[in-house]
């Protein structure tokens, strides 16, 4: 996972999926929290562009365990 400072050119990270799939009615899957454009662009994402998706997700998992 990527942490801040690690090189985001180094190799894939494996895919966030967790094979709950199915998007909610703002578009994210519940089970990864990618929108329906990130699950088909992944594979062809550089591997820069996966580590700031996975960082993005983990920011997306804490708003949605805050309180509104």
């Amino acid at each position: 996972m990527y942490q801040s400072g690690e090189p985001l050119d180094r190799a894939r990270p494996s895919s966030p999926c967790v094979n709950i799939c199915e998007l909610d009615s703002a578009g994210l899957c519940l089970g990864c929290l990618r929108t329906g454009d990130e699950i088909a662009r992944w594979s062809a994402m550089s591997p820069a562009e996966q580590w700031r998706l996975i960082a993005e997700l983990r920011l997306r998992k804490l708003r949605t365990l805050q309180p509104v």
